[in-house]
């Protein structure tokens, strides 16, 4: 019970914080600029300089090569998903438009705005080396493989030529860039001078409020009252919180099966990131698809709110893993 409580009351900081970034934004407190200007803020300066100072401060040269496996795990499972996601939509027989939609709630998370606080709130920085494996791989799987879903499920039958491209850029934001420097530095056995690391430490240190607060912003955009569910909301939020951390608990299971150790840190931090609320860009991306973009941001919106009842269960849920 104990257990429960104390994953109860981190999801409940969360809840508070997202709560203030809802009152503030409803209230007009903080305008639009203010919302495209705090997403720049963490995603290309904040979030970096945290990855890199994480990265630096809990690996090594020898615990990075025992990561490796890591990213068999999440890759099995992300191959599992598209594969079950594609099978539900034609069982559930998903209506073009939401199609794209659909999958991508299945397999792929909003690991930033919200993974990332979460992991942070439940397991401490410690948890950041396996938050980044699973980080590496929903990135390649949603620029790489994603977007393909969500393109090709234009109702209108209209593909715009330069909508055809595929943009590499996609597949290293900064976030990751940051990732693969510090990688490249550790390897290197690089100094890391005590002044640039508190620097980076004290401005990576407004990640997690602050993405919750931008995730209290979009809920205030999005709207409250244009919740609602039906078969396709249903089954995609199925996907997204009870199927998808299913299959990476079997996946790890199997490996584990198979003689692989997996830390039991590292086993929880998967499995939690695998039941993640949906893309917060989806909608946005299914509106350049001409798409269903309301459908796009009602299971978007729904599984953010969702999170903090299904979080505490999964948590109670992984004791017994």
């Amino acid at each position: 019970m104990s257990a429960f409580l104390t994953s109860l009351s981190s999801v409940g900081e969360i809840v508070v914080v997202i709560a203030l970034g809802f009152w503030l934004r409803s209230s007009g407190k903080l305008d639009e600029k203010f919302k495209s200007s705090i997403s720049f803020l963490i995603m290309n300066i904040a979030l970096p300089a945290s990855i890199f100072v994480s990265v630096l401060g809990n690996l090594t040269r020898k615990t990075l090569i025992g990561l490796s496996s890591g990213l068999a795990y999440t890759l099995a499972s992300f191959l599992l998903g598209y594969i079950v996601a594609i099978i539900m939509v034609k069982v559930l027989r998903v209506r073009p438009g939401r199609k794209g939609a659909f999958v991508n709630m299945f397999v792929n998370a909003n690991t930033i705005f919200i993974g990332l606080p979460l992991n942070m709130a439940l397991f401490g920085k410690v948890s950041m080396p396996y938050f980044l494996i699973y980080y590496v791989m929903n990135t390649v799987s949603t620029w790489a493989v994603g977007v393909f879903f969500i393109s090709g499920d234009d109702p209108t039958g209209k593909k715009e030529k330069s909508k055809e491209k595929f943009n590499w850029k996609k597949l290293l934001p900064a976030p990751l860039l940051g990732f693969l420097v510090a990688l490249v530095w550790l390897l290197l056995g690089l100094p890391f001078p005590t002044f640039f690391k508190d620097t980076f430490t004290m401005v990576g240190n407004i990640v997690t409020p602050m993405s919750l607060i931008y995730i209290g912003i979009v809920l205030a955009d999005a709207g409250l009252k244009s919740i609602h569910f039906d078969k396709d909301t249903i089954g995609a939020l199925a996907g997204r919180f009870i199927i998808a951390p299913i299959i990476m608990i079997v996946v790890l299971t199997v490996f584990k099966g198979m003689g692989q150790v997996v830390p039991s840190l590292e086993q929880n931090t998967l499995i939690i990131q695998s039941a993640a609320p949906g893309l917060a860009v989806l909608p946005i991306l299914v509106g350049q698809a001409h798409g269903d973009v309301e459908y796009a941001t009602n299971v978007v919106t729904t599984s953010t709110i969702l999170f903090v009842i299904v979080m505490p269960i999964l948590m109670q849920v992984i004791q017994f893993i």
